[in-house]
């Protein structure tokens, strides 16, 4: 299902619970919000449509991809740029991203994976988790 999408800056800076099998609806109303706005928008996160769960879900070389309780591990490539966001209104802000991220995280069969992920799919990704951890660009 659609859901709004929130843009409260004090109830996007609070950090979210860990995701568990309970809340595999929650991951598939937060990908069908993203599709919903995909024109506009490449990764969400669950506090972005109200729910304070680590779970996200982004557009990875044109394939959706849904983790829970992602964590990132290590970090290289220091870079500075700019970012929008769906849920922040004003346009871009200036962040610095990392080149390349090494993510661990859960699939819906709460199975774990880790993975180093590059570029337009690492800047996604540091957005997203960043989300997660209450930290708004």
């Amino acid at each position: 299902m659609v859901r709004e999408v929130i843009h409260d800056p004090i109830l996007l800076g609070a950090k979210s619970d860990p995701a568990t099998k309970e809340d595999l609806q929650v991951a598939q109303d937060l990908l069908d919000t993203l599709i919903a706005n995909k024109d506009g928008c490449v990764g969400m996160a669950a506090n972005m449509i109200g729910v304070r769960k680590r779970i996200i879900v982004f557009d990875h070389e044109g394939a959706y991809l849904t983790m829970f309780n992602p964590v990132i591990l290590k970090k290289s490539g220091p870079y500075d740029t700019e970012e929008g966001c769906l849920s922040l209104l004003g346009g871009p802000r200036s962040c610095k991203r990392y080149r390349s991220v090494k993510v661990q995280w859960q699939t819906a069969e709460f199975q774990t994976r880790i993975k180093i992920f590059s570029g337009w799919s690492a800047q996604i990704l540091q957005h997203e988790i960043d989300h997660c951890d209450g930290i708004l660009i």
